[in-house]
């Protein structure tokens, strides 16, 4: 098999993600009409499906733990990221007496999700049973919703201050790359079941080794990589976004900068 081939045949038709999907647009049409923040809803999902349905999907099925990593940082990061951006600012998430309010909660959960599914049971556990697999896609999802909900709610007075915002990102920021240079580093015992020999289901095992050149050993380190260098970017581009807002509205700065202690 060819990498063209491979692109074109690995697609994997998932009726559940699509009709999820459709009911989340029809639902949000219902809800809230259509603004220009629709188009973060159609973003989040156009992400969800090309992480669930796509040949990403497939090479993370037990052939690549880079692709298993990637697929981690879009479902916890990113597709929960755009959703709450897609909802409009009069849209209230819970109080400030609720659990989820708390900043500790919130950087424990973002941060815990990569940490808890790399350890080696459980993340074993997530390629080899489809049950584990789609738990896992969908504590990413809600993980990813309850860290990112302490920046990106909807009412500005819902959200951590510029200054406690950016010492939470910073904080995660390390966290996660913290576990990123281990697995950069450590032997090829991370995610064991990918150094196992496994039925090769759709022909690329050769593939991926001699036209791709992926050993074990590079997989693992490209997958460590994924979590330390783009993991932080988005990180980053957070902590940029909210010091514009405290330049920008500096009274929000100083008003509540003690939230996340």
């Amino acid at each position: 098999m060819t990498t063209q081939q491979f692109l074109i045949s690995a697609w994997k038709w998932n009726m559940a993600v699509l009709l999820l999907s459709g009911v989340a647009i029809a639902a949000y049409i219902w809800a809230f009409g259509l603004s220009r923040r629709f188009l973060y809803l159609i973003a989040a999902l156009g992400v969800l499906v090309l992480t669930l349905l796509s040949p990403l999907n497939a090479l993370a099925d037990g052939y690549l733990f880079s692709a298993h990593m990637l697929q981690h940082i879009l479902l916890l990061l990113i597709v929960p990221a755009l959703l709450l951006m897609s909802l409009p600012r009069w849209v209230s998430i819970g109080s400030r007496s609720s659990p989820l309010a708390s900043p500790f909660v919130g950087w424990i959960a973002g941060v815990s999700a990569m940490w808890l599914w790399h350890a080696r049971p459980l993340c074993d556990a997530a390629v080899s049973s489809h049950f584990v697999a789609a738990l896992q896609t969908c504590s990413l999802l809600l993980l990813g919703a309850i860290f990112w909900r302490q920046v990106l709610a909807p009412c500005e007075d819902e959200r951590l201050s510029p200054p406690g915002a950016v010492l939470y990102l910073f904080s995660a920021c390390v966290a996660c790359s913290v576990l990123g240079i281990l697995i950069t580093f450590a032997p090829v015992s991370v995610c064991p079941i990918y150094a196992q020999p496994r039925a090769d289901k759709l022909g690329i095992a050769k593939l991926i080794q001699a036209k791709w050149g992926f050993s074990l050993e590079k997989d693992q380190q490209v997958g460590g990589l994924l979590m330390w260098v783009p993991m932080c970017l988005v990180y980053l581009s957070a902590i940029v976004a909210q010091l514009a807002r405290w330049f920008t509205h500096p009274v929000v700065g100083t008003a509540v900068t003690d939230q996340v202690l």
